[in-house]
């Protein structure tokens, strides 16, 4: 019985001995041009179907590969696919070495680049309901591609979470304001050739660069040895924000003494945007030159100039869109025969970049950046001074108040005049023309609200690979930060000058600046307030990354110390003692750390875990309690904390990519700050209902948030032109406790209110709940067109938290609640208004001709929003009516006087772009 099972397992052995001699295999590495290894690359061996996927760094191993001439494709999106011819032998591997693969132009539409550039242009002048797309538009995720390309138009953040949570690098620098926290897109608007190397790294995932943010990091490499050589040339037509784009990139490619150099020029325009009167001026300039000294060596500036001034728009009540429809917009008017807008927001603010690469050694590198931002931002309007007020949609002057004051026929009229007639429905420059050159000094004027910043910042990075399997980075960050802020006259409308005077104010309280008492303005000239916020912070990075055959995992960790005070240049008459001079210091020292584990099932199949806990120093925008006009410090002011948890289950292989997620994130401590003009107002202590209306400072401190919810994302490749993609995001995003709610007024300085109730309102940031599913044909002939349709919904307005105190229901006169204020009309009248769901259609199409070797000439087109869907893109709950009496007699009434605003996204809109690169 031995005997046959001695032989058959030498023919068996001697079978697998002679197969095993007809098979080969490649190993290789694949890296960017800057050296850094690419994850999850194809590489294919042609009419097979072998195939395997790059590790974390880069490398590949691809056995059983079929002996005689082969030919291994390197396949990675929005790059050039690659094709090496081999020749396998018997048992042996061919390495392929160090594969640089580059970003494919000739493929690559500029989609997505409208909102990378415009992602700031929100119309509520603080960047509140801003989207998040501009940060995910470097991402090769399957869900993340569609929630920047598709659900971004619809102000979708992805998880609920700001734009303050991703963090955005520019050569490894820190691009975030220390303002509020975010990105100033506008910096680099317009330059969308130099800023398509982009290295994004996902939510917690880590990155080399820093320790990163909720929402991931982007790093933008400008450094000019990053760019192909040759000349790009385009030119855009869109309806959205601009009307017109010319764009021209020249990149040298580095010559044989080492040099390199890249310029870019843009400029983008239109005499009137998608919504009346606003006008779009910009202009932008790139260079970026680079010196090689030696293998281990470069130093490479680059300094870029993205200069932008747009006409804002207005935020609306129903009352005005249904007079005058979704494009309508209070802030420009008639002067003479040209529209003219009041709201102007103007951006300039040049960054400059040194930076030093050093490769120690094959495993280790150290890139050190010196960089230095300086320029202006300015948001225009109208002031008064015991005039009426400019303003169109001032509630006096709308159809709902002859209603409620004087009847029906006077509200037709009001309306009849409101739809007819422009100096009724909009600004009436000729008018305040008029009015100030018959009193002589201004009674109205144009002014700015203008800041001026002046940061240094310097950053290092180092990194080294510690054998095959272990990589360390670490970090350092310094910032100085001068930050100018005053009320510039623009324009004084015809009149001699202006008395820099508070008009609610009599006396020395009037005096914005005591030293300089009744000072007549002039264009030009500082007025009304003036002061210096300035920030010094350090920033220590460090993390450790593990990569295995099985398992990948990190650990990653930051400290930071904060520093930042205000520095008053006037001194005003209400706040004497307490505006003019250094403030105190606030110092906050934020830590946090991160890790995460990959587990790799096979190949295909991974599960990822990821946990954070962290503390964040408050923003300069929340800290202050009133910084135009003194240095009170908002109460209880301390470092926010954030916990956050995700788990993933990934599926990749050449054909389909999918990714399941379920995510928790815990925000507690935040503090927010709005100002607004009350009525009504209930002060604890205080019984004197005559005097209830104020200039408020709302101050929200401890306030907790809650985001949870799932993802999902598949692309499958159902052919090798046909790509089906889809995606949907669910969540549910609150507020999770009852912060304290104080007030701050020049009357009574700040005053606690009490408790706001604000427990399982819904956060109001955008669509909680997406889902997309698209149809993409890409010929091999480099044509391509696409059709997606996308469902969002569960939208929420924006509360009002002085509505939701003890106060609000308290009748100051007897210290009881309102008559009529039961808690079911309370509820009723308090409750959060969730916007309609809609239905968005999107299309794609291009086509490319390589009409000779790296010359290419093609076109891309998109039309969104195909069926013109009206829809509800953010808005807010007024706070005019601070007591239950008075918001209940505004909602009683036909048409409220302050009712909700709104602001809408576009209708139908297109892009064009038709390009040529060589």
């Amino acid at each position: 019985m031995k005997k046959p099972i001695i032989i058959f397992c030498l023919l068996a052995l001697g079978v697998f001995s002679s197969f095993s001699q007809e098979i080969g295999s490649v190993k290789g590495v694949v890296l960017q041009v800057d050296t850094s290894p690419v994850k999850n690359v194809n590489i294919l061996i042609k009419n097979t179907s072998l195939s395997v996927l790059t590790d974390g760094s880069g490398k590949f191993h691809l056995s059983k590969v079929p002996l005689g001439n082969q030919i291994v494709i390197i396949s990675f999106g929005g790059f050039e696919t690659q094709n090496y011819p081999v020749t396998i032998k018997a048992g042996e591997t061919v390495d392929l070495g160090s594969i640089i693969i580059y970003k494919d132009f000739a493929l690559q539409d500029d989609s997505g680049l409208i909102s990378l550039t415009d992602d700031d242009l929100t119309e509520d002048g603080n960047g509140g309901s801003e989207n998040t797309s501009g940060i995910l538009q470097a991402s090769r995720d399957a869900f993340l591609n569609v929630a920047a390309f598709q659900f971004g138009q619809a102000r979708f953040r992805v998880r609920g979470y700001d734009s303050n949570n991703g963090t955005v690098l520019i050569n490894g620098v820190e691009m975030n304001k220390s303002y509020d926290g975010r990105p100033q897109w506008s910096n680099w608007g317009g330059l969308n050739d130099v800023m398509r190397n982009r290295d994004f790294k996902e939510g917690l995932s880590p990155n080399q660069y820093t320790f990163g943010g909720l929402l991931g990091t982007t790093n933008f490499d400008v450094r000019a040895t990053s760019y192909r050589k040759g000349i790009s040339l385009s030119l855009s037509s869109t309806n959205t924000n601009y009307s017109n784009r010319l764009m021209a990139t020249y990149a040298s490619g580095i010559n044989s003494k080492g040099w390199a150099y890249t310029l870019s020029l843009g400029r983008r325009w239109a005499t009137e945007g998608h919504f009346e009167g606003t006008f779009y001026d910009a202009n932008s300039f790139f260079v970026a030159v680079e010196k090689k000294i030696n293998n281990k060596h470069s130093i490479n500036l680059t300094a870029f100039n993205a200069s932008n001034r747009r006409g804002k728009s207005s935020p609306n009540t129903s009352e005005l869109f249904d007079l005058k429809g979704s494009k309508y917009n209070t802030y420009w008017g008639f002067q003479g025969n040209k529209k003219r807008n009041s709201r102007v927001k103007e951006i300039e603010e040049p960054v400059f970049l040194l930076t030093d690469f050093w490769k120690i050694d094959e495993n280790t590198n150290l890139n050190t950046t010196l960089s230095y931002q300086f320029g202006k931002l300015g948001n225009s309007r109208i002031g008064d001074f015991n005039a009426p007020n400019a303003n169109p949609d001032y509630y006096r002057y709308l159809p709902s108040y002859f209603l409620d004051r004087f009847g029906q026929d006077q509200a037709n009229l009001a309306t009849q005049r409101f739809l007819t007639d422009d100096n009724f429905s909009q600004v009436d420059w000729d008018k305040l023309y008029n009015v100030n050159q018959n009193h002589g000094s201004s009674l109205y004027y144009l002014y700015e609200d203008r800041t001026d910043d002046r940061l240094w910042s310097f950053n290092s990075i180092y990194s080294k690979n510690i054998g095959d399997n272990i990589t360390f980075n670490a970090a350092f960050t310094y910032k100085n930060l001068v930050s100018q802020n005053f009320g510039l006259m623009q324009d004084l409308l015809g009149g001699t000058g202006f008395v820099d005077l508070d008009d609610f104010s009599t006396g020395i309280e009037s005096q914005p600046d005591i030293n300089n008492p009744n000072r007549v303005v002039k264009e030009g000239d500082r007025f009304l307030y003036n002061y210096n916020l300035n920030q010094r912070s350090y920033n220590l990075f460090a993390q450790l990354q593990f990569i295995y055959k099985k398992v990948d995992f990190f650990v990653s960790a930051k400290t930071s110390s904060v520093n930042f005070w205000r520095e008053g240049k006037y001194e005003n008459g209400k706040y004497i003692g307490n505006s003019l001079g250094k403030g105190k210091d606030n110092i906050f020292h934020p830590t946090s750390v991160k890790g995460g584990i990959t587990y790799k099932i096979t190949g295909r199949h991974l599960i990822n875990l990821n946990a954070s806990y962290g503390t964040r120093a408050p923003n300069l925008r929340n800290s202050f309690a009133n910084v135009r006009v003194n240095h009170n410090v908002v109460p209880d002011l301390a470092t926010e904390k954030i916990t956050a948890l995700d788990a993933s289950y990934i599926y990749r292989s050449p054909l389909i990519k999918a990714r399941l997620s379920g995510y928790y994130t815990k925000m507690k401590n935040i503090t927010e700050i709005g100002f607004f003009f009350a009525q009504g107002v209930t002060l604890p202590g205080i019984t004197d209902a005559s005097n209830d209306s104020f200039f408020l400072s709302q101050i929200l401190t401890g306030s907790d948030r809650l985001y949870f919810g799932g993802e999902f994302g598949l692309e499958a490749q159902v052919t090798s032109t046909v790509k089906i993609t889809a995606a949907a995001a669910v969540g549910q995003h609150t507020y999770d406790n009852n912060p304290q709610l104080f007030l701050s007024a020049d009357e009574f300085g700040v005053t606690p209110l009490g408790t706001a109730y604000l427990k399982n309102y819904k956060l109001n940031n955008g669509p909680q709940k997406a889902y997309s599913l698209g149809l993409e044909y890409r010929d091999p002939h480099f044509w391509f067109v696409g059709l997606t349709g996308n469902y969002l919904t569960q939208s929420y307005l924006g509360i009002s938290s002085i509505t939701r105190t003890d106060s609000f229901v308290i009748n100051p006169l007897t210290n009881q609640p309102f008559d009529g204020a039961t808690q079911s009309v309370v509820d009723n009248l308090l409750r959060q208004e969730q916007f309609h769901p809609y239905y968005m259609l999107n299309a794609i199409a291009g086509k490319s001709w390589r009409i000779a070797y790296l010359k290419t000439v093609g076109f891309f087109a998109s039309i969104n929003n195909i069926t013109n869907t009206i829809y509800k893109s953010g808005g807010f709950e007024q706070s005019r009516n601070a007591n239950f009496a008075r918001l209940k007699e505004d909602q009683d009434r036909a048409k409220p006087l302050f009712g909700p605003r709104y602001w809408y996204g576009y209708g139908t809109t297109f892009y064009l772009n038709f390009y040529y690169r060589f």
